[in-house]
């Protein structure tokens, strides 16, 4: 399919307007590829992920600084939670059936849960070391999240009890999850080139992908009601791979890939923005993806390092989103985003 590049406003838009959720009827919406952003008051935080809670308010995670960030979304209000044990390494946010947010310790093998006003609690996985990913909340009510080094699916209910599921085929390394349209789990199979599903019991699906080293990344659920999910390029957690692709798969397993521009580093994070089309982050730019593959990138913003995403669906199908593309910028240190208007 047909890739294109640009760094500049492909549309006009009127004056930045408030952040609001969009309904079910809202389409047709378009961004003048304009970058908004909100600087981080310490240096090297490291903002990874992102989340959007129900009130609207911007929460994500900052890995180096092993906080949690909340903020309007006029950027007021900003507070920084610090996690009770250093060097936890948060990863992945999302909101949770129980008005929470829930996060991902990679390295301190735990679950986090914290409340709006910024009470943590967290909760320890019986498998050592086993490096919790991305995470997303399922049609269940319960926060799923990837074991990468467990090569383990794991399971935290409201209450705060784990279970954990193991993938049938060994070392998988399990890089990200979403919940799917079908009412299960979707995830990537870093290590063996493969997507899985996960239904709510614990049956494990396997789909291979056609190519080897082809990477499996971050995966989310497109408004089309399949999942989309990134391809992986270079040398990461051990591993070559030669992915840098989009890749689409539906609910009885049928998978189709699109290339992506050949020049620039791999992609990273993934998620569906407010035209409903998919969107990828990917070194200084963000992609634009439609249903038919065609790939448009724009610019994250000069020096920028585009990484985690979302414009509220955090890795569920896409039934609430905002006027707003937000990202976290690693190495500007800030908090971004687009802004979307009807066209």
């Amino acid at each position: 399919m047909a890739s294109s590049v640009v760094a500049a406003a492909t549309v006009a838009l009127a004056a930045d307007a408030p952040q609001h959720w969009l309904s079910s009827r809202s389409t047709s919406w378009v961004t003048d590829g304009q970058v908004h952003s909100f600087p981080l008051p310490h240096a090297r935080s490291a903002p990874t992920t992102i989340a959007i809670a129900a009130d609207g308010r911007v929460w994500f995670t900052e890995s180096s600084a092993n906080r949690i960030g909340r903020m309007n979304p006029d950027g007021s209000h900003l507070v920084e939670f610090e996690l009770p044990h250093p060097a936890s390494s948060p990863r992945i946010i999302a909101r949770g059936a129980d008005g929470n947010m829930w996060f991902s310790e990679h390295a301190g093998n735990r679950m986090g849960r914290i409340t709006p006003d910024g009470t943590i609690s967290e909760f320890d996985i019986s498998t050592p070391a086993s490096q919790p990913r991305a995470i997303a909340l399922g049609a269940d009510g319960n926060i799923w999240f990837g074991m990468f080094a467990a090569g383990k699916i794991g399971r935290v209910t409201p209450a705060g009890v784990v279970s954990e599921f193991p993938i049938p085929t060994p070392d998988s390394g399990p890089r990200a999850l979403a919940a799917g349209p079908d009412g299960n789990i979707w995830f990537s199979e870093y290590r063996t080139d493969r997507i899985g599903r996960i239904t709510p019991q614990g049956r494990v699906t396997e789909f291979t992908l056609p190519r080897p080293n082809s990477g499996p990344g971050d995966i989310t659920a497109g408004a089309d009601g399949a999942m989309w999910f990134v391809e992986l390029s270079g040398g990461m957690d051990g591993q070559f791979t030669n992915g840098k692709r989009i890749g689409r798969i539906t609910m009885s397993g049928s998978i189709t890939e699109f290339a992506m521009p050949a020049q620039g580093p791999s992609p990273i994070n993934i998620a569906v923005g407010p035209d409903r089309n998919v969107w990828y982050s990917r070194g200084g730019k963000l992609g634009r993806v439609t249903p038919r593959g065609e790939i448009t990138e724009f610019s994250a913003g000069d020096g920028a390092l585009a990484v985690g995403l979302s414009a509220g669906s955090d890795r569920q199908p896409p039934t609430r989103l905002v006027n707003r593309l937000w990202f976290t910028d690693a190495r500007g240190n800030q908090i971004s985003y687009l802004q979307f208007a009807p066209r």
